[in-house]
């Protein structure tokens, strides 16, 4: 087995772990679908040793899903690494079950799970200072797309130029040493990595087994104070992860396409022929506009309704709506799309999204998130979001008229079918005067016996009456809690006499986990309200 230099440098954490990274850069050329397989089982054994390191290694049964939740909620991964952890995973699945992978797909998923690697590697295992180099691309494959064919010659550009580099600071001498000291070590990892028959495989699983367990132990006996310090130190590798543009634009692809989209930034581009279509919701890259190419410009169906410009991870995110509303005022009909209304002042397009493929880590908020910015009333400002519009959420914020709805607000009366007390109506009145003022977060402080559920009813009845939101979230910590406040909106009649339930759909979290295990129960509560569309306002 010729050993990946990419994954080499893995094998004081895991023999596992390189002989997986190697098969799937060794796959790539001629199966890129196992390629992935392989690559869902490296970040599955990664997630595993990470676990352990922090002590939370249960069950080697357990799913992918639940041990990356279960990390997510302790703060052991965060941010990218857990996107990038998510999308190995999603895409490994589909890989399993049916013929998926193609050599772009594989070759992004290689430089994610080597990232990955690298991200442990300075955290958890202790290297912060490791310098991998550039990563070093597999043997080509059969076919090559032009934009795969591309992206192999830049890497082999880069890995020439930091060969030069070191060419640059050694002697020959030194040089030969070095390589000659690199070959040997391959050569001995290839035959630790060697296996002939089934009970060498059984026996590195069951060292993997042993080893995971050995850890998990040692991580129980830590101190509290240690373990959150390996924690902390993860955060902060996590931050200085940089993926190049075209592995950031690809992780935007997935996160577009969980939301809705049909978007492929190396095909679906407007120099490729890609337009807008009846029936589709599309996000058609490098589309021109008299102030330059947008990254992207969502369409549905005809109707062009979205500008983003995607950055790289350094970049500040927020900084970039300036230019993707550039992108909104010199926007021109190509051939058979449609305006969806307007113009609103300059602006030819409702809305502007910028984004650099980071989940929103309030921390870094300029520099991390989906950035968006409703561009039709000038009132509107920046704000970022932590997932996509799906085409239907965008539609709908596009039918809804904000003006109107605060308007109704205020002239709307309070004789509905139950007695409010002042200081309710008092309470109700400032959360929307402050809701008129765009204020995002509000809080009501009430004491026990007030009558919170009542005012939490007429509040959230009259900013669905009036439109100004679609949807509310009422969340509760406690199972109890959340039949008492269903009871109470089931039971509560208002105008005409018509129960709450009758005039408006009510739905239940079905998946909240039970109340004996708090910490589920809430990683279930975030990852739902993570996955909330806005405009909603929870309660």
């Amino acid at each position: 087995m010729q050993v990946s230099r990419n994954f080499a440098f893995l094998k004081i954490h895991s023999l596992a772990l390189v002989r997986l990274g190697t098969l799937a850069e060794n796959y790539f050329a001629n199966d890129p679908n196992t390629c992935l397989i392989k690559l869902r089982q490296f970040g599955e054994q990664l997630a595993q040793l990470v676990a352990a390191t922090v002590g939370l290694y249960e069950d080697p049964d357990e799913s992918q899903f639940e041990l990356l939740r279960r990390l997510e909620n302790r703060g052991a991964i965060t941010g990218q690494t857990t996107q990038l952890f998510h999308e190995i995973r999603k895409v490994g699945n589909r890989a399993t079950h049916g013929s998926y992978g193609e050599h772009g797909t594989a070759l992004s998923h290689l430089k994610y799970a080597r990232s990955l690697g690298i991200w442990f590697h300075r955290s958890y295992g202790g290297a912060q200072q490791f310098k991998p180099g550039p990563f070093i691309p597999p043997a080509d494959p059969r076919q090559e797309t032009a934009a795969l064919n591309a992206e192999l010659e830049r890497l082999r550009a880069e890995l020439i130029a930091r060969k030069a580099e070191l060419t640059a600071t050694q002697s020959q001498a030194e040089q030969a040493q070095a390589l000659a000291q690199e070959e040997a070590e391959l050569r001995q990892l290839a035959e630790d990595l060697l296996i002939e028959t089934e009970a060498q495989a059984e026996e590195e699983k069951a060292q993997l087994a042993a080893q995971l367990t050995v850890m998990q132990a040692e991580a129980a006996q830590a101190p509290a104070q240690t373990i959150q310090a390996a924690i902390a130190t993860a955060q902060v590798v996590e931050t200085e992860l940089d993926l190049d543009e075209r592995e950031t634009r690809r992780l935007i692809d997935a996160q577009l396409r969980e939301a809705g989209w049909d978007v492929d930034t190396e095909t679906l581009t407007y120099s490729n022929g890609t337009r807008p279509q009846k029936g589709k919701n599309l996000a058609i890259a490098e589309w021109p506009t008299a102030n330059g190419r947008a990254d992207y410009i969502l369409f549905v169906g005809l109707a062009a309704i979205a500008a983003v410009e995607a950055k790289r991870k350094s970049t500040d995110v927020s900084g970039a709506i300036d230019q993707a509303k550039r992108y909104s005022q010199g926007y021109q009909i190509q051939a058979d799309e449609t305006l969806p209304g307007g113009p609103w002042r300059e602006y030819k397009l409702p809305f502007v999204f910028a984004t650099n493929g980071r989940e929103f880590v309030p921390q870094l908020e300029t520099k991390s998130g989906i950035w968006f910015c409703d561009v039709r009333r000038p009132e509107n400002l920046r704000r970022p979001l932590r997932s996509w519009y799906s085409p239907a959420g965008l539609m709908d914020t596009l039918a809804q008229d904000i003006d109107q709805a605060q308007a109704q607000l205020a002239q709307e009366q309070f004789n509905y079918g139950f007695d409010l007390r002042h200081y309710q109506i008092r309470a109700i009145r400032a959360v929307e005067s402050a809701l008129a003022q765009d204020q995002r977060n509000l809080l009501l402080a009430m004491a026990t016996g007030t009558g919170k559920t009542k005012t939490c009813i007429a509040l959230v009845y009259r900013l669905l009456k009036t439109k100004r939101f679609r949807r509310v979230l009422f969340l509760v910590d406690r199972t109890a809690l959340g039949e008492q406040a269903a009871n109470a909106f089931k039971d509560t009649r208002m105008e005409s006499l018509q129960a709450f339930a009758n005039i408006f759909d009510i739905k239940e979290l079905k998946d909240a986990a039970p109340d004996r295990d708090t910490k589920v129960h809430i990683g279930t509560v975030q990852s739902f309200v993570k996955r909330i569309l806005y405009p909603s306002v929870m309660i």
